[in-house]
């Protein structure tokens, strides 16, 4: 006689998402699967000249840790994103485990894809605002024009534009791309 297992099936998404195969580019936002293509030539070189400049700064001054896409951030059971860059002030390091940032960043880069733009204008700007990410960018590859929201009472205010610029308060730094 031979035993048969059965398995429980796949009963939440957060079980789907995790049973994806390493290097999926997926993100659960409010509690909704969602799948990404490649990144695009644009959004890699903007994301890379953004990310030298953070990350240089933030290691002179040795202000935190800052990690790029594809990095996880469980916001909650429902929110699993993959943001483009993350920074982690040096009192919140100890969100950060081996899978992943386990909280709110203290700041978030966001760059533009035509795949992405209206989900990470609306539904994460939405979520991180809700988990008090104290800034949120949002990045046009193609225009450099940059929004910049920052929490203020637990709410996100009218945005700052610039162009081809980022001015950080978390960091205290300006920089251009």
């Amino acid at each position: 006689m031979t035993s048969t297992t059965v398995s429980q099936p796949l009963r939440t998404i957060r079980e789907v998402w995790e049973s994806l195969p390493e290097g999926t580019r997926a993100q659960i936002i409010e509690n909704q699967l969602t799948m990404s293509p490649p990144l695009s030539n644009i959004h890699q070189k903007t994301l890379n000249r953004i990310n030298v400049s953070i990350f240089l700064h933030v290691e002179k001054h040795l202000l935190g840790e800052v990690r790029i896409a594809p990095f996880g951030v469980y916001l909650d059971d429902e929110n699993v994103f993959e943001p483009d860059i993350v920074f982690v002030t040096n009192d919140n390091l100890h969100r950060i485990k081996e899978d992943g940032l386990h909280g709110s960043p203290d700041m978030v880069i966001e760059i533009l894809s035509s795949s992405n733009a209206r989900v990470d204008e609306n539904q994460k700007k939405k979520v991180y605002e809700r988990h008090g990410v104290k800034e949120y960018w949002i990045v046009d590859p193609k225009t450099k024009e940059v929004n910049g929201f920052f929490l203020e009472d637990d709410r996100y205010g009218s945005p700052v534009k610039f162009d081809g610029k980022i001015s950080s308060i978390v960091l205290d730094f300006d920089f251009e791309f």
